[in-house]
C-alpha cells in the first residue's frame, strides 16, 4: 500500500532512499544490518547487526586492552622524571629571553616577561639495571622503572596551552570539542571483547576536568562508543538498579518488545543510529548482572588491598587503579583512569609545589606501582598497554604569580614526559630529551598524536586507515598528522 506523499513515514522513506539509494549502495548498506559487525578494515562501514560486536584489527596487536592513567591539570615533569642539573644550578637566575623566544605564558604579566628559573626542590637518583631518573616524590615507582617506558621529549600544540584545550587534545586529537576520545575511536575499530560490558569504561577518582565529558566522548562516531562511568560509592552506574516493582523477566521482556520496533523501524527506514539503540538496550540489560560483582573491590583479599593502599567504599584513585584490573581482566578494552589537581601554580597553598605536589603523588604512586605489579603476576602486563600521560608539560621557570614566595610553575607544550608499560613497548628504556633546561624537547621528539598514533598501532590499528566519514570528509584520531615511534616497541 502507496502512502500520500505528505505522509511523514513517506517522507522520510524518500529522504533515506536520497541518502541510501544511489548505485545501489544503500541496500547493501542496508543489507549489512544482519550479517555481523563491520571490519576496522573498512573505513566506512554500513549498519552493523551489532555496532559491538568484536572486530578484527587491522594486523596482529602487541597489547589487547588499554589502561590510560589520564594526570589531569599536567603533572611536573620537571620535580618528577626529567632531572636537570643545569637548572637547578640556575635556580633563581633571570631566564635568558633567547630560551624563551617569542613564547608568551597566559599567567606571566608583561611586566614580568623575564621570569627566574627554578630548579627542582626535590632529590632524584637513578633505579634500577635502566638507570632512569625519578625522584624522590615517587619512592614506590623507582621500584618498578625496569618495567616501565620514559618518554622524555613529548610535545603537544601551540593552541592547546590551556587545560580545556589540552586535556581535549591529549584526548581526541583536537583542542575543541566535537571529537572522538582515544577510547571511544578503539572501541569503534575493536568492539567489544566482553558482551556484557562496555568496552570503553572511565574511572574519575574526584571530579571531571575543565576538559569535561569530551574527554571520553564520542563525538560523531556512534554513541554506543561513548565512555560509560563508574562509580566508586553508590550504584557503580547510574539507574544500574530497577525501579520498585521491575522485576529483571518484566525488564527482560520490555527490552525485547521495545527492541523488536528498533528493528521494523531499522528494516523500513535504514537508521544506523536504530542499530546503536538496540545495542545500548542490550547492553543495559545485562549490565544490571554484570556490573554490581565486578565492581565489587571489597572481594579482593587483604594483601591487595595493602598492596594498593585501597578502602573499598571510598572514592578514590587507588580503588580505581584496583578495579581497572579487574576491568582487562574481563574484557574491557579501555579503561580511562581520570586524576584531577596536577595544576601545581604556586598561586596558593593547594596548588604549590612544596605543599600540593608531595600529596598527589602519594596517593599515585603506591597505586599505580601496585597495578603494574599486580598485572605482571597475573600474566596481564604483556597484553595491557598502560599509559600515564597529562595534557602538557610545566615550565622550567618559578610562576608565583601572587608573589607569595610559593612555589610553581605555568603550563607549558613545548616539552614533557610520559610513560608506559606492558603491551609491546621496551621495558627499561628512557626515549627522548629535552634541552639542559628542560625548556623544549630537543632530542627523538614525540608529537602527541605520536603517542596517539603508538597506542593504536599496539592495540593493531593503523591510525592513517581507522577513519569516519562526517560531513563530507574523513576524521581520524591523529587528524592530518602523526607516526607510530617503532623506537620504543619491542621487535617480537
Amino acid at each position: 500500500m502507496s502512502l500520500p506523499p505528505d505522509n511523514p513515514l513517506a517522507v522520510a522513506q524518500r529522504r533515506q532512499f536520497l541518502l541510501h539509494g544511489s548505485l545501489g549502495m544503500g541496500s547493501i548498506a542496508l543489507g549489512t544490518l544482519f550479517n555481523g559487525g563491520a571490519s576496522a578494515e573498512e573505513p566506512h562501514p554500513g549498519i552493523a547487526s551489532s555496532p559491538y560486536a568484536a572486530k578484527p584489527p587491522h594486523f596482529a596487536p602487541k597489547a589487547k586492552q588499554v589502561i590510560f592513567l589520564f594526570m589531569a591539570g599536567a603533572p611536573s615533569q620537571l620535580d618528577l622524571f626529567d632531572y636537570k642539573p643545569k637548572l637547578n644550578e640556575m635556580d633563581g637566575k633571570t631566564v635568558d629571553p633567547a630560551v624563551m623566544g617569542d613564547d608568551r605564558f597566559p599567567n606571566i604579566k608583561p611586566e614580568r616577561r623575564t621570569p627566574t628559573l627554578l630548579g627542582t626542590p626535590y632529590k632524584f637518583q637513578q633505579h634500577g639495571a635502566s638507570g632512569a631518573w625519578v625522584s624522590e616524590l615517587m619512592p614506590h615507582l623507582s621500584g618498578i622503572v625496569d618495567d616501565l617506558t620514559f618518554v622524555k621529549s613529548m610535545y603537544s600544540d601551540s593552541n592547546a596551552i590551556d587545560h580545556p584545550r589540552g586535556q581535549l587534545f591529549l584526548a581526541t586529537g583536537a583542542a575543541f570539542e566535537g571529537r572522538p576520545s582515544l577510547g571511544a575511536w578503539l572501541s569503534y575499530g575493536l568492539g567489544s571483547e566482553n558482551e556484557d560490558l562496555p568496552a570503553f569504561v572511565v574511572l574519575v577518582s574526584n571530579q571531571i576536568p575543565r576538559g569535561g565529558p569530551g574527554i571520553y566522548g564520542t563525538g560523531f562516531l556512534p554513541g554506543i562508543h561513548q565512555g560509560v562511568t563508574f562509580r566508586n560509592q553508590g550504584d557503580p552506574v547510574l539507574f544500574l538498579r530497577n525501579p520498585d516493582g521491575m522485576t529483571s523477566d518484566t525488564r527482560r521482556r520490555s527490552i525485547e518488545a521495545i527492541n523488536a520496533l528498533n528493528r521494523m523501524r531499522s528494516e523500513l527506514v535504514g537508521d544506523p543510529h536504530i542499530a546503536t539503540r538496540i545495542a545500548a538496550f542490550e547492553l543495559a540489560f545485562k549490565m544490571q548482572t554484570s556490573v554490581p560483582q565486578l565492581t565489587d573491590i571489597a572481594r579482593e583479599p587483604k594483601h591487595v588491598h595493602e598492596m594498593y593502599g585501597t578502602t573499598p567504599g571510598e572514592r578514590s584513585f587507588a580503588n580505581n587503579c584496583l578495579l581497572a584490573r579487574r576491568l582487562v581482566e574481563q574484557g574491557v578494552r579501555i579503561v580511562q583512569l581520570v586524576d584531577l589537581d596536577w595544576d601545581h601554580h604556586g598561586d596558593t597553598e593547594k596548588r604549590d609545589l612544596l605543599h600540593a605536589l608531595p600529596k598527589q603523588c602519594k596517593s599515585a604512586d603506591q597505586a599505580v606501582t601496585a597495578l603494574i605489579k599486580d598485572l605482571k603476576q597475573r600474566d596481564l602486563l604483556d597484553e595491557t598497554l598502560v599509559v600515564w600521560a597529562g595534557e602538557f608539560g610545566r615550565t622550567p621557570m618559578n610562576e608565583d604569580r601572587l608573589k607569595r614566595g610559593l612555589l610553581g610553575r605555568d603550563h607549558h607544550v613545548r616539552a614533557f614526559t610520559a610513560w608506559m608499560a606492558g603491551g609491546g613497548v621496551k621495558p627499561g628504556l628512557t626515549y627522548g630529551a629535552t634541552d639542559e633546561l628542560g625548556y623544549s624537547a630537543s632530542e627523538n621528539r614525540v608529537h602527541m598524536h605520536d603517542l596517539q598514533a603508538t597506542i593504536l598501532h599496539l592495540m593493531g590499528l593503523d591510525h592513517e586507515r581507522l577513519t569516519y566519514r562526517y560531513q563530507g570528509r574523513d576524521f581520524r584520531l591523529t587528524d592530518v598528522g602523526g607516526h607510530v615511534v617503532h623506537d620504543v616497541l619491542t621487535s617480537t
